[in-house]
């Protein structure tokens, strides 16, 4: 059975983030694409992949994995909004947990989906125990809602 396109291409990206295969991870992206990596954007897949692996050189280690998401197409782009989670391990040895959605543009080029852009929007970086607070509480000191 065959995966639909954008299902397929957010899972590939994930996969090569969990292998760090940079080649595999810089054909998501189209070759003018943008990359907002939580307040750090980019242009451009080799801007892109440069940031990229700026931010795994301080990791160990690192499971995506990609939960729910939603996305529409027309027929040569589209948008959608993907959650991941991710835990990993610091080159330092530290342990964390990200809790967080992508903001994603699709485009078709080269005969294949790529991301156009992605923007991390972080509910929660920290300890796997989820002690730290949650980025994303709604609107008031507590981490959950009233």
């Amino acid at each position: 059975m065959t995966r639909p396109p954008i299902e397929d291409l957010v899972h590939r990206y994930a996969d090569a983030v969990v292998h760090r295969d940079e080649a595999a991870w810089a054909d998501t992206w189209a070759s003018e694409a943008s990359w907002d990596l939580g307040g750090t954007e980019v242009t451009g897949r080799a801007a892109i992949v440069d940031m990229w692996n700026a931010a795994m050189d301080g990791f160990a280690a690192v499971v995506q994995n990609v939960m729910n998401g939603t996305y529409q197409l027309d027929d040569h782009t589209g948008s959608g909004r993907w959650y991941v989670i991710e835990h990993w391990a610091r080159a330092d040895d530290g342990r964390g947990m990200l809790l967080a959605h992508y903001d994603d543009r699709y485009v078709h080029a080269d005969g294949r989906w790529r991301f156009a852009a992605r923007r991390l929007v972080m509910h929660y970086a920290g300890p796997p125990d989820l002690s730290s607070p949650f980025l994303n509480a709604w609107g008031n000191s507590s981490d959950s809602p009233s």
